[in-house]
């Protein structure tokens, strides 16, 4: 099992795809895309560049608990500004770190100024599952003399 495996892999296999939404949205929209996508998060964009992160949690905390009205009140005002980038050269084991320290649940990836791609928790986990399944595969195969020599 590698511990230094890049953040690039789960995006090899995850894709690309990044669900994005601009900071002059209203929090209605916003929840009606990320309802739709069934997703947790939107990356907020402004003029091509990231400025910010839109999440469930966002709408708990700065909407509903402040009973602020989603219809008119803007993703800018309610998003979470201090967004939290990764490179896709950083390892899994230094992502799962980020995310227990900073707490957040979405990373988006970027090299270079361009965004490559969007990393949750639940992909994070999804390969720490799969790699533990097979390492475990592996020893049991080979406890049982049927690991290929």
């Amino acid at each position: 099992m590698e511990i230094n495996t890049p953040v690039s892999r789960i995006l090899n296999v995850k894709g690309s795809t990044v669900h994005s939404i601009s900071p002059e949205a209203t929090v209605s929209e916003a929840v009606k895309t990320m309802n739709e996508k069934k997703i947790g998060s939107l990356l907020v964009v402004h003029m091509g560049k990231p400025v910010g992160m839109f999440t469930e949690r966002d709408v708990l905390t700065r909407v509903v608990d402040t009973c602020a009205d989603p219809k008119s009140t803007k993703v800018r005002d309610v998003m979470t500004s201090q967004l939290v980038a990764i490179r896709p050269s950083l390892s899994i084991e230094d992502t799962m770190r980020i995310i227990t320290q900073k707490r957040c649940r979405h990373l988006p990836v970027v090299e270079d100024g361009v965004l490559l791609g969007m990393i949750s928790i639940g992909d994070v986990m999804r390969w720490f599952v799969r790699e533990h399944e097979m390492y475990i595969e592996n020893l049991l195969d080979y406890i049982n003399g049927a690991y290929p020599g």
